[in-house]
C-alpha cells in the first residue's frame, strides 16, 4: 500500500472514531487534532530559540502560514510571563493570547494551542475573556493547554504564594468554565464573587477544551474527571522503553476517565531532525533534545500512537537546519503517515 492510500485510510478511520469525542464533537480545533487510536502532528513555537535577539523571531508568522497550508494539525505557543535567567527560556517572547490572536488572523485552519497557559497566575475572568475572544475570532480553533506553573520566582512577582497553586489551579478551572459555559452565572469562589454579570463573547461552539499539563499538582483522579485531555512529558525517546512507560501512564489515566469517554493524550519533544534519513535516535543535553533522522522520528511517532498518544507537538527550535527546511521535510515525508483530521471546518467569520 502506498503512502497516499494509507494516509486516506487512516484519515477515514480517524473521522469515524472522532464521532465519540463527547462535548467537543463540533469544536473545529479539537476535532482537527484528536481522534481515538490516531496521532496527528503539530509544531511548537518559537521555531528558533530566543537568546536575547528578537531578530530570530522575524519571519516566524510567514512560516506559520506555511504550516497551516501544509495541513499540520496545530501550532503551539508557550506562556512565559517573566524571563527567568535560571530557566534561560523565554518561549516565543510574545504574550500567548496576543500572539495567537495575531496568528488567527494569518491562518485559516490550523488549531491554535497554548502549551501551556499558567492558570494560577491570571484571574479566570481575564483568561476567559481572552480565550473566548480568540476562539470566536478564529472560528473555534482554540485549544487551551493549562498548567499550575513550574517557575517559583513568578509567583511572588504576582503577589501569590507558590505553595497554594494546587488549590488556585482547581478554583481557576471551575471559575473559568462557569464563565464560558453559562449565561450570567452566579459564582462564589475564593477568586471572586459575581451575580447578574456575564462574560462575552461565549466560545464559538459553546466550550473550549482544557488540556491539563503534567500533574499541575493534581491527583490522577482529578485530571481524569476534570480535564478534556492530558499533556505529559514523553519519557525517554531514544528507544522504545520510554514509549512503553508512557503507555502505562496513559492507560492508568484512561482507566479513571468517567463513562469511558474519549479524552486525548498529547506529548511533545524537541527534535534536531538531521538530513541523514537513517541517523539513529540520539539523546542530547541529557535527553532534553532528540537528534534523529526521519526514519527514527517516524518510528518514535508510531510507538507513541501504538501506546495511545493522540497528538505529538514537535519543537524544532534547537534544530541545526533552517526551520523552513525541517518544516518541508516533515510536511512531505512524515505528515502523510499521520494525517490531520478534517471532520469539522472552522466556523466562517466576518469580524
Amino acid at each position: 500500500m502506498d503512502k497516499k492510500t494509507d494516509s486516506i485510510g487512516q484519515m477515514e478511520r480517524g473521522q469515524q472514531s472522532a464521532l465519540n469525542v463527547g462535548g467537543f464533537h463540533n469544536h473545529p480545533g479539537f476535532r482537527r487534532m484528536f481522534a481515538p487510536d490516531q496521532l496527528t502532528i503539530g509544531l511548537f513555537l518559537p521555531l528558533r530559540f530566543y537568546t536575547g535577539n528578537m531578530d530570530v523571531l522575524k519571519g516566524q508568522a510567514d512560516l506559520v502560514d506555511i504550516i497551516d497550508q501544509q495541513h499540520f494539525a496545530s501550532v503551539w505557543v508557550r506562556d512565559v510571563p517573566l524571563f527567568d535567567p535560571g530557566f534561560r527560556d523565554a518561549g516565543q517572547v510574545f504574550d500567548p493570547f496576543v500572539y495567537l490572536a495575531y496568528l488567527a488572523a494569518r491562518t485559516k485552519n490550523v488549531s491554535l494551542v497554548t502549551g501551556s497557559a499558567i492558570f494560577t497566575l491570571r484571574h479566570p475572568i481575564d483568561l476567559a475573556k481572552a480565550a473566548a475572544s480568540i476562539d470566536v475570532l478564529s472560528g473555534g480553533r482554540l485549544v487551551l493547554g493549562i498548567a499550575s506553573g513550574d517557575r517559583p520566582a513568578e509567583f511572588p512577582a504576582y503577589g501569590l504564594h507558590v505553595d497554594h497553586r494546587d488549590e488556585r489551579f482547581r478554583d481557576t478551572v471551575k471559575f473559568f468554565r462557569e464563565l464560558i459555559q453559562h449565561n450570567s452565572p452566579t459564582i462564589q469562589s475564593s477568586l471572586g464573587q459575581m451575580s447578574g454579570l456575564d462574560l462575552l463573547p461565549k466560545p464559538a461552539t459553546g466550550g473550549i477544551p482544557l488540556v491539563v499539563t503534567g500533574s499541575s499538582r493534581q491527583s490522577l483522579d482529578w485530571i481524569a474527571e476534570h480535564s478534556d485531555g492530558w499533556l505529559t512529558y514523553p519519557e525517554a525517546t531514544a528507544n522504545d522503553a520510554g514509549p512503553r512507560m508512557l503507555g502505562r501512564k496513559i492507560n492508568a489515566w484512561r482507566e479513571k476517565i468517567p463513562n469511558g469517554m474519549f479524552k486525548p493524550h498529547m506529548t511533545n519533544e524537541w527534535i534536531d531532525l538531521v538530513e541523514d534519513v537513517n541517523y539513529p535516535r540520539t539523546p542530547l543535553r541529557g535527553g532534553y533534545i532528540l537528534r534523529t533522522g526521519r526514519a527514527g522520528l517516524i518510528q518514535l511517532l508510531e510507538e507513541w500512537r501504538a501506546v495511545g498518544v493522540n497528538h505529538a507537538a514537535l519543537g524544532i527550535q534547537f534544530s541545526s537546519r533552517p526551520p523552513a527546511e525541517v518544516i518541508q521535510e516533515l510536511a512531505e515525508e512524515v505528515l502523510p503517515l499521520f494525517p490531520t483530521h478534517t471532520g469539522t471546518a472552522p466556523i466562517a467569520t466576518g469580524w
